[in-house]
């Protein structure tokens, strides 16, 4: 027998719009709660046209981009610049256990429905404001975006090339790590706290500082060493063969990521170099030294010989910790997210372990 989903009941106001807000509503909405998505008459969220694809455009319809993040949501729309769309929200509130909004701190309160006016109507109301640098401090008012974010966080400054240039990541951390996952926990443990007699309260989710708390692996060398480490110089940014990214022969990536000694074991053994087995920084090599450096480059020469599919043919089934770098089209089509070609994975992992093969490297 099927559980309900554990946040039945459970009702949200969503007055987000873009991607931090609406995602995280969209994970309380996946978990149960009946979200009610709020917008402004006329054009509402900007993701209703953001990105749209000519076919929606002509149909009429929101591209992907809103249909994705607000899924499972019912929608409606209010004019919060009008006293009688005030007045509906107001009245909303008084009924919800959740509100989430996102515009810059100070406006809500401007409009006579901040977190003081609507929790006074309702003491149990968790309210989460997500915002860019917090509700106060000296860059509380200050507009920006992801990259802005992971700017500030010292984020962007550790995904870099092997010169030290920071790439763009088409991945957007700070609003997704930083937004929409800070804000769900937060609002789970604020409604914790009011399911035990408890009253509600102000939750307040700021983009960068959630980023900044969770670049662990810089503030552990900055507690080490006094700095972060620089591209390609630590355990895990490329300092090491066990834990870096190959080019194959038909010009496709690699990913291995065989940290621990048993999994870095398997692989050389699988490669046929077993006197690399131990040239691994848990038997004492020097993280980005002369010798870690040296092997990544004779790692780098052997996945180069072959492609992509080789190799994946021969490790995956090792379980040694190494993958292929997939598209986001190959990942959609890939087994662990569309059980339909399962069958036809089996049957490749299958014939990978034949004797031919399982043993050594592709021929």
């Amino acid at each position: 027998m099927t559980s309900p989903a554990a946040l039945q009941g459970l009702r949200v106001l969503d007055l987000t719009r873009l991607l931090p807000g609406p995602v995280a509503a969209l994970r309380l909405a996946e978990l149960g709660a009946d979200v009610l998505k709020i917008e402004a008459p006329g054009a509402g969220d900007p993701t209703r046209t953001m990105l749209q694809a000519s076919s929606d455009r002509v149909a009429g319809r929101p591209g992907a981009f809103y249909r994705m993040v607000n899924r499972g949501k019912r929608e409606t729309r209010l004019d919060l610049k009008s006293e009688a769309g005030r007045t509906v929200l107001r009245a909303l509130a008084r009924e919800a256990d959740v509100l989430i909004e996102s515009f810059r701190p100070g406006v809500m309160e401007r409009l006579g429905i901040g977190y003081e006016t609507l929790s006074a109507l309702n003491p149990k109301l968790v309210y989460c404001a997500i915002s860019g640098y917090g509700s106060t401090g000296p860059f509380a008012g200050h507009a920006g975006h992801d990259l802005n974010y992971i700017a500030y966080a010292g984020v962007l400054e550790q995904l870099a090339s092997r010169d030290g240039t920071p790439v763009l990541p088409n991945f957007q951390i700070a609003d997704l790590l930083g937004g929409a996952a800070s804000a769900v926990s937060q609002i789970l443990a604020a409604l914790w706290c009011v399911a035990r007699g408890g009253n509600g309260r102000f939750v307040d989710v700021s983009m960068t500082h959630s980023s900044h708390a969770n670049n662990f692996l810089a503030q552990v060398s900055l507690a080490n060493d006094g700095a972060a480490p620089q591209a390609g110089a630590g355990l895990l940014n490329g300092g090491v063969a066990c834990y870096n990214l190959y080019r194959t022969k038909d010009g496709r990536w690699l990913a291995v990521a065989a940290l621990e000694l048993k999994f870095w074991e398997t692989l050389c053994h699988a490669l046929d170099r077993p006197e690399w087995a131990f040239r691994h920084w848990s038997v004492g090599q020097a993280i980005g030294g002369p010798d870690a450096l040296a092997l990544i480059q004779d790692l780098a020469g052997l996945i180069a010989s072959r492609s992509l599919e080789d190799w994946v043919r021969l490790l995956e089934p090792l379980d040694c910790c190494v993958s292929p770098v997939l598209t986001a089209a190959e990942a959609a089509q890939h087994p662990l997210f569309n059980p339909e070609t399962e069958t036809d994975s089996e049957a490749q992992t299958s014939a990978s372990e034949s004797p031919d093969e399982a043993g050594g490297l592709p021929q």
